[in-house]
């Protein structure tokens, strides 16, 4: 049997969500020969996430960790998965229907695509949703493309909480970039800077909007932070691209 591996950090405040992503996950029907595994990583202590799931699917893997934000857990949970794609789920969002399928059937079916993404629609304290501006065209995401819609807009083309990788290339890149916020969008322009992408029109998550998530904290969109966190994620898109196109020996001086 193969295996995607779901990652999926979880903190006090997005605890009470739980339930709703592990039924999303429940929903989802992959292809035949495939399963999925749910690892969950506490990211510190009094979190109890298994109070939130059901004790009899062997599925759920449940962990805990000191705590060092939501990118270091998903690298965590990524360290005891075993599949050969990993996706990504935060913990007060939902999977789609039928995303794990799509994923698994275009890296299956593309070994020239190493990544994954979909559309995303925001999901409202009041249960509507609104769809998420300026997704690309669907299809294949030539490598390269996210750091120029980046660099531009300073803000990524496709949501990064709705990724899929390859094992192999998440492992390349140690997992998710250890920031206090926006570690995901520089795993995406990791990835972009690596290997081609693929872009889904079908939503593949809903984004929940609420007041505890890590995004509406004030340094998340400006300030001195914001500056060292972009400042570092184009630095290191910027090095792997070089590195890629054997313009930069791992041996070359940095001085």
């Amino acid at each position: 049997m193969k295996t995607i591996s779901v990652v999926t950090p979880v903190h006090r405040e997005g605890v009470r969500f739980l339930g709703e992503a592990y039924a999303s996950l429940k929903e989802q029907v992959l292809p035949s020969g495939w399963s999925w595994e749910w690892c969950v990583q506490e990211d510190g202590d009094g979190v109890d996430a298994a109070a939130q799931l059901p004790t009899d699917d062997p599925r759920i893997h449940i962990d805990s960790s000191r705590r060092g934000g939501p990118h270091v857990a998903r690298t965590m949970a990524f360290a005891r998965s075993t599949g050969r794609f990993v996706k990504n789920l935060d913990a007060d969002d939902r999977l789609a229907l039928g995303v794990l399928a799509r994923d698994v059937a275009v890296l299956t079916s593309r070994s020239d695509v190493g990544w994954t993404t979909s559309r995303v629609l925001d999901l409202m304290e009041d249960g509507t949703t609104r769809a998420f501006e300026g997704d690309p065209k669907p299809g294949l995401l030539p490598r390269g493309s996210n750091f120029s819609f980046w660099e531009e807009n300073r803000r990524p083309q496709v949501h990064p909480a709705t990724l899929c990788v390859r094992r192999s290339l998440l492992a390349l890149l140690g997992g998710w970039m250890a920031l206090p916020a926006s570690g995901d969008t520089g795993l995406l322009l990791g990835l972009d800077a690596l290997s081609a992408g693929w872009f889904s029109q079908e939503t593949g998550l809903l984004y929940r909007k609420h007041a505890g998530q890590i995004t509406t904290h004030p340094a998340h969109r400006g300030g001195s932070e914001w500056e060292a966190r972009m400042s570092l994620i184009q630095e290191r898109a910027l090095a792997l691209r070089a590195w890629s196109r054997n313009e930069m020996p791992l041996t070359a001086s940095d001085h």
